[in-house]
Formats: structure tokens, sequence, C-alpha cells
């Protein structure tokens, strides 16, 4: 494996007049007037090209985190940011009150791509993730049958689907909870992965098994072999829609399209959102068949920005690139070369990786260091990316990384934490 060091540059914006650190300058600034919902690291970045972004000061740092894999295609991707500003001189809103000329071929495409007869766009994943929660309660009413206002759907602990009121009554995470509730009634937890507590939890009100083929939040955690194929022959089963949230997990981040690929399972809902929008406009939709996505008629959902003509030549461009196979490719690649790299730091300060495609998580040795900690020690060696749950570290570089940025990657973890051990 070669050894690399970031490329240093002296280009970006040059600092405000008078201000000796514009970088705690940014900082504290948003700190005055921004909500503190956010613990960033301390860095301020200001432009951004491919797998690398640049801070205030010039710095260059390997992005490895790449918006939480809405920057797939990187930052600044010739051919999005091209047909964004088409667009943008074009027409960017009408609202849904009429038809515009890019929906339809971003809709088509979107179909393909899924096998899936419609989509329905939306802005953000969590909107997405409501709508497929609106989608499947209509459905167990008007075509299951069940019986009204009873509607059941099975969730998996450890999610994380966003934070609007009702999806976090649904997480068992203590931070996203305290102080939110009262919460939505009608969902219920089993443990992520085991099949038969699907299947014990299953009722005749039940409508739905939303799910992420992979947890994101949770540390890029991979459900046992063969837990999707025996999740959709229960749902095929028991008359229950299987709902894949693909936001993170989706569009190439795994090595195939959708991470369902990987054991060629087809959901009932595809949640799509994050990379749908190329890291350069919120777009999300679900996508589903006629059986389950014609019970939404005109005035049941709906969204001011959901299908805009901006959105939609977005996501169109997106889903063409994604048509070639070569991001998928990339993500294989990339990605056995950095599983390989990090698994050779177990017992090296890492106690645990899990990775699929180029999406890794890794969890260091509790006793050595935190992954708050080791993200800032990565900083400092132009490595950004993002702790989970303690001492648990994600790595998600865009898949326009090169094989020398993933060396680079791999050798500033190791040096972080032979540097803690000594």
């Amino acid at each position: 494996m070669t050894t690399t060091t970031p490329v240093s540059s002296t280009s970006g914006p040059t600092p405000p007049e008078g201000v000796a650190d514009p970088t705690q300058a940014h900082i504290d600034l948003t700190d005055a007037h921004a909500a503190h919902n956010y613990h960033p690291l301390p860095v301020v970045l200001a432009s951004g090209d491919g797998a690398w972004v640049t801070d205030v000061e010039g710095r260059r740092y390997l992005d490895c985190l790449a918006g939480y894999s809405a920057l797939n295609f990187g930052h600044s991707h010739p051919r999005l940011v091209a047909r964004a500003a088409e667009q943008l001189q074009r027409l960017t809103l009408t609202s849904r009150a009429f038809f515009n000329d890019q929906l339809g071929p971003f809709a088509k495409a979107l179909s393909e791509l899924t096998g899936k007869d419609v989509v329905l766009p939306m802005n953000s994943g969590a909107e997405a993730v409501e709508t497929a929660i609106k989608v499947t309660r209509k459905w167990g009413y008007q075509v299951k049958g069940v019986a009204p206002g009873t509607a059941r759907i099975i969730t998996m602990r450890g999610n994380f689907h966003g934070r609007t009121t009702t999806i976090v009554g649904f997480s068992d995470d203590d931070v996203a909870t305290a102080d939110f509730g009262p919460f939505t009634p009608g969902f219920v937890g089993v443990p992520y992965g085991d099949i038969d507590a699907v299947a014990a939890a299953i009722d005749d009100a039940t409508v739905a098994v939303l799910f992420e083929p992979i947890q994101g939040e949770g540390g890029v955690v991979v459900p046992p072999e063969g837990f999707l194929r025996a999740l959709r022959e229960l749902c095929t089963e028991r008359n229950v829609l299987m709902v894949a949230d693909e936001i993170q997990s989706g569009l190439a981040r795994t090595g195939c399209t959708f991470a369902c690929d990987h054991e060629d399972v087809v959901p009932d809902v595809y949640v799509l959102g994050k990379a749908l929008g190329g890291g350069l406009y919120p777009v999300s939709a679900i996508a589903a068949d006629h059986d389950v996505l014609d019970v939404v008629r005109p005035g049941t959902h709906g969204s001011t920005f959901g299908g805009n003509p901006l959105a939609a030549a977005i996501g169109h461009e997106v889903v063409q690139l994604l048509a070639t196979g070569e991001f998928q490719e990339r993500a294989w690649v990339l990605g056995a070369r950095l599983e390989e790299g990090l698994r050779g730091m177990v017992g090296a300060g890492l106690v645990g990786v899990r990775a699929r495609g180029l999406w890794a998580g890794v969890d260091v040795d509790p006793a050595l260091l935190t992954g708050r900690e080791v993200c800032e020690g990565l900083m400092r060696h132009g490595i950004l990316a993002k702790d989970t749950h303690g001492s648990t570290v994600r790595f998600a570089p865009p898949l326009v990384a090169t094989e020398s940025d993933i060396d680079l990657l791999v050798v500033a973890l190791r040096t972080v934490l032979e540097v803690a051990r000594r």
C-alpha cells in the first residue's frame, strides 16, 4: 500500500482583512447566531472538488463523510453542476399545481432504475420516510382492510430514519427522543436482523416493516446473511409491505445500486434521498408499484417544492450517472481496498470493522480513544470523518476518490492509533 500525504494548497478564499484567525471567526459567528443542534469539528469549509474540500485558510482535506452519502458523486461533479446551472436559467419552481417539463423524464428514469411503476418525489430524506409511513398506512386501510385507526408498522432497534417528531418516536436513541414526546403511536420495535422477532411482532393490523438494509447511523451495521431474503419471504407470506430505507445505503454506496441487491431482494417500497440530489440540492422520493402508490390521490399528500423542475433535472442526471454502472464498480474496488487496510488494524487499536462497498464502520478500543478523538486526530492529518455512538467512526468517501486517497485514509488512521498506543 502506497503512502501519501495531504496535498497542501494556498489557494482558496482570502481571510477577511483584519481577522487574525478566520477559522475561529467563522466558528464564533456561527455559534452566536445558529442553533447548537450539531457539534462540528473545528474546520470551516469553503470549497470542494471531487473527494477533496478546502477550508477558509487554504488547507485541503479528504472528505470521508461525503455528506452522509449525499455526495456519492463528489463535490461539484461537472455533469451535475452543468445540468443544475442550465436548469437554473430556465425554470426552478412551479409547484405541483402545474406540470413541468422535467418531472416526467425524471420520474420515468427513476422508475426504471428501481424497477417500480411510479415514484412520489419529495425533498429531504425524512420527508420521504414520512411519505412511506403515510402511504403504507393508507394501503393498509384501503387495500389490506386493516381496521380504521389501528395500523401498525414494525421498525428496527438502532434505526435512524430522520428527526421529525413521528420518526424519532420509534428511535431507541435517548438523545433523539429526550423531551420531544408525546410520540405518534402505531410503531413496534424489534431487534435488527432478527427475523423471528419480526415474525412474532406481525399481527392482523401490521401494514409494513420499515428497515435500513444497512444501519448507517448505527455504525454501518450489516444484518446477518439471509435476513433480507427471509424478510422478503415473510412480508409476502403475511401480506405486509417491505419498506427499504435506502437513503444512505442506496445509489451505489455499497457496490450495488441498492443495498437490497446484495441478497437479490426487491422491497415493495424504496425510500430514497441524499445522493439522489447529487450533493447539490435536496431531492428524495419513494418508489413503488401501482397497487401501493395508487392509494395516493389529489390532496392526500404533497409538497411545495417536491418534484420541482430544478430537483427533477438534477435527479434525472444522477440516475443517468448510475445507469452506467461506473460508480457501483468503483464502490466495490475502492471498498475492498479500504476494508483490507482497516482489517489490518484490528488488534492494533481497532476492535471491530464492518464494511459493505465503500462504506465502513470501525470500533475503536474505548480504552484508547473515543470516536471524537479519532476524528480530531484524523483532521490533523487531512482527513474528515464522523464518529457515532462513543468509539465508533464511519467512513464514506465519495465514489470519485482514488486508490491513493483510500491509502491516505488508511495510513492516517493507523498513525492516529499508533500515537495513542505509545
